[in-house]
């Protein structure tokens, strides 16, 4: 070997070997500095670089055999967020000794549990030990919306899941499908959320169903001279109650929006301009000082809405996070370890 190859590669293993040395101090220094961890959309990309491919071709697989599926993952994303953070709590069991969050009233009609545990079980195999359930959901409802239609945003990941969950927190700080837009402007605030978030998430219901006795009373026997809610089209009001025949009907379920149901889009808000809001939550957005602009805002206008949208998703995703050694991440989302 020649003189100057063999001075290249000592001036070579010396550059790099001080690399590497200043790497390990600074790492060193930030640790001892406490940095705190932070969500990142590159979280898992060296240690399950297979996940998003697992959880998108999950949700394909379910949404193929049925195209109601979807919502219900966005929906149970909102729910767990809601209580103690984004931290999978909604999927935790009842057990003799507690009463669970999915338990709690406002929780008995969330579904996809089970699409939660299948992508569970594939990354348990694929990457043991490593991807949370809080996680999971996050970007199986990212899927559900995409897959419907709707915008595609990078998932910051991270989170570690929560080893409490009780039915009475649950039953205090979820809203009602009776819920008013100043009702849900406070329980969003209390969450960091601002009323233009709060009107920008409601925008979820442009797809999915919602069970007829959860709405019944604003077609059936409300207190007005036409025994409808008086913010409710009469016509579609009457629609709805040949949908809904029976207002104690607990089974039969109605689209969230009467024009494009399965698709993510901007019609909800053209809905609610027509007083065709299905919930007194969707209704009372028109009418609301704070969130009336955001409902014309967005109705007919697509790119605005997703926009915002990815952008309140992304806010939603960071409430009350557990990162870096809090909580554990479950084996089992059904269980703590």
């Amino acid at each position: 070997m020649g003189l100057q190859m063999r001075e290249a590669l000592i001036s070579g293993a010396f550059a790099f070997f001080v690399m590497c040395w200043f790497a390990v101090c600074e790492a060193q220094v930030g640790a001892a500095n406490g940095s705190p961890p932070k969500l990142s959309t590159l979280f898992y990309g060296h240690s399950c670089p297979g996940l998003e491919q697992v959880v998108s071709s999950t949700m394909a697989r379910y949404l193929g055999q049925d195209i109601s599926s979807g919502a219900p993952l966005l929906r149970m994303f909102f729910h767990d967020c809601a209580v103690n953070g984004c931290d999978g709590s909604v999927l935790i069991a009842s057990t003799p000794d507690n009463v669970a969050e999915r338990d709690a009233v406002p929780n008995l009609t969330v579904r996809g549990y089970d699409i939660v545990d299948d992508i569970k079980s594939q990354l348990e195999a694929m990457c043991p030990g490593t991807v949370s359930c809080a996680d999971i959901i996050a970007l199986a409802s990212r899927d559900a919306v995409v897959q419907a239609g709707g915008p595609m945003w990078t998932v910051e990941l991270g989170r570690r899941d929560g080893r409490v969950s009780l039915a009475d927190q649950a039953s205090s700080l979820l809203p009602s499908s009776q819920s008013t837009a100043e009702s849900l402007i406070s329980q969003f605030a209390a969450l960091g959320l601002t009323p233009r978030d709060m009107a920008t998430l409601s925008g979820a219901h442009t797809f999915g169903r919602v069970h007829c006795a959860q709405i019944a009373r604003r077609f059936f026997g409300f207190n007005s001279s036409t025994g409808f809610d008086p913010l409710l089209s009469e016509n579609y009001a009457i629609r709805l109650r040949t949908m809904c025949p029976q207002p104690v009907d607990s089974t039969s379920r109605i689209p969230t929006e009467p024009f494009t149901p399965d698709q993510f889009d901007e019609n909800y808000y053209t809905a609610v301009l027509q007083n065709q809001g299905i919930l007194t939550s969707d209704s009372s957005l028109l009418i609301n000082v704070k969130t009336g602009r955001y409902v014309t805002e967005y109705a007919g206008n697509r790119a605005v809405f997703f926009e915002r949208f990815t952008a309140a998703m992304l806010k939603m995703g960071r409430v009350g996070v557990k990162l870096g050694t809090e909580g554990e991440i479950r084996r089992v989302c059904s269980a703590v370890n």
